[in-house]
């Protein structure tokens, strides 16, 4: 017996919030972590960037670069 489903597209009364998606596991969030987050390589100088941004926005930095 073949199983069908509605063919209806993605409703907005459906969507996942936002902010339900972030999956962050409440561990610390690193330099290399922000680094990797936003598809640079890591360099000394894409570390004291992450240093730099983590310092201003706190663990939320990745948040704003994940999807």
């Amino acid at each position: 017996m073949p199983t069908s489903q509605p063919a209806s597209g993605p409703s907005e009364e459906r969507a996942t919030p936002d902010d339900l998606l972030h999956t962050r596991t409440g561990t610390e969030v690193s330099p290399e972590d922000l680094v990797l987050a936003s598809g640079k390589d890591i360099t000394p100088r894409s570390l004291e960037w992450a240093k730099r941004k983590l310092e201003a926005e706190g663990p939320a930095a990745l948040d704003k670069m994940l999807p």
